[in-house]
């Protein structure tokens, strides 16, 4: 094909739809408002783990209460403001967060899971100079076996949904024994099997060289401004770093660009709000890395061991903020996530972190991601995915491709309907 795809992000998610474009034979050049994983693709966990990859709206959610969410030292922190654009996603979030809408929209992500890790495969077994690890174990940790009932309830629930789960209960004992870097806080756990997870700043760059060699262009320090809609193709009009405007014309446009996604994708139809979902994380050393993922679930942080240039080092990470997207970080969301770390590891230096980050991940109000056509046949969007984009980036990326392709909507993405 000689049609020319311009996608705008250069994350996970739309590197990944870049390098299937180009499977098909699509020439593709990719645009970004500042350089490749600049948003939420560099700082997370790393996860790919099928198994916990469900809405973020759920009953539990609502239990937090005005007090919690308004507290910086909460999972989910909301701050007071007057924002109506915000007001109206919460309002949304919560309609949502009940128990048969989660489970309508797990039966809507099960067969997602499913395949999520091939499409990794394919890009490792190709040309991407990176792989993911398998998490053995992963392992999520509680202080009692109360705290650890509702995600043995989940896990069952997403069972139900048609999910292959595997897992095994733990007591503190057997758990602690498996994991030195526990401490005596940890009274229960839950050792899932079959996941994965991976360096994202590493993945993410390996997969931008891919999209090179392969003759795409990767244009960074370019915010995209506008869409010029023509007779002939799409116009993007694009700033430069330096004030410079470039213009170019493409056949097709894929909206990749995270959680700035609605300002652009709210012309072409789009009127489901995408709010920026801050997670923040840092990475500090250990007197034994974890030889695997570990989960603190009821206190949402997730502790990933990852070799960085600095050496080994464990990367913690957590928290749900539901605010502007280009806010400076908030050192007390860091210290919230210290304090809620501390009690239930040993041997790990919490006080002298290196590379304190606050990324912004795309959240929609029904937890479920964008993908798909607009009401302009050569608009795309692909986002939304909230804290599942770095799991379901490649299989996002391949089935929009073949999408874009065949113009025919593969039946998995029906429910991510960007215009429902």
């Amino acid at each position: 094909m000689s049609q020319r795809v311009v996608v705008i992000g250069a994350g996970v998610v739309g590197l990944s739809t870049a390098w299937f474009l180009q499977e098909h034979g699509f020439q593709v050049t990719v645009y970004d408002r500042r350089h490749v994983a600049a948003g939420s693709s560099w700082g997370n966990a790393g996860w790919l783990t099928p198994a916990l990859t469900a809405p973020l709206p759920e009953p539990a959610v609502l239990g937090y209460g005005a007090r919690a969410v308004l507290s910086p030292s909460s999972p989910v922190y909301v701050p007071l403001r007057p924002d109506l654009r915000l007001l109206r996603f919460l309002t949304g979030f919560a309609r949502h967060s009940t128990a048969r809408r989660w489970g309508l929209g797990m039966r809507a992500y099960a067969p997602l899971n499913r395949v999520a890790l091939a499409a990794y495969d394919e890009l490792t077994d190709a040309d991407v100079r990176a792989s993911a690890r398998a998490a053995d174990p992963f392992l999520a940790c509680f202080r009692t076996s109360a705290d650890r009932a509702p995600l043995l309830a989940e896990l069952d629930h997403v069972r139900a949904a048609g999910q292959d789960v595997k897992y095994d209960v733990l007591t503190g004992d057997e758990v602690r024994a498996e994991e030195p870097t526990l401490s005596p806080q940890v009274g229960a756990a839950v050792r899932l099997h079959g996941q994965r997870y991976l360096n994202p700043p590493e993945f993410t760059s390996a997969l931008a060289a891919a999209v090179r060699q392969r003759g795409g262009e990767i244009v960074e320090g370019a915010a995209v401004t506008g869409l010029d809609h023509r007779a002939d193709g799409v116009r993007v009009v694009a700033r430069g770093e330096g004030g410079a405007d470039r213009s170019d014309r493409f056949d097709s446009v894929v909206l990749a660009n995270g959680a700035w996604l609605g300002g652009l994708a709210r012309s072409v139809g789009v009127r489901q709000p995408v709010q920026a979902g801050r997670g923040y994380s840092f990475s500090v050393a250990c007197e034994r890395l974890p030889a695997g993922p570990v989960y603190f679930a009821a206190q949402r942080v997730a502790c990933t061991p990852l070799t960085t240039p600095d050496g080994p080092r464990l990367r913690v990470a957590g928290m749900m903020e539901f605010r502007d997207p280009d806010a400076a970080l908030d050192q007390r969301r860091i210290s919230a996530i210290v304090e809620a770390t501390r009690p239930f590891v040993t041997g790990v230096d919490l006080d002298h972190r290196l590379d304190e980050w606050v990324g912004s991940r795309p959240c929609t109000a029904d937890g479920l991601p964008l993908i798909g056509a607009t009401n302009d046949p050569r608009i795309f969007v692909a986002g939304g995915h909230g804290m599942w984009g770095m799991a379901l980036g490649p299989l996002t990326g391949k089935l929009l491709a073949q999408r874009i392709a065949s113009g025919i909507s593969p039946a998995e993405l029906v429910p991510f309907d960007p215009l429902r």
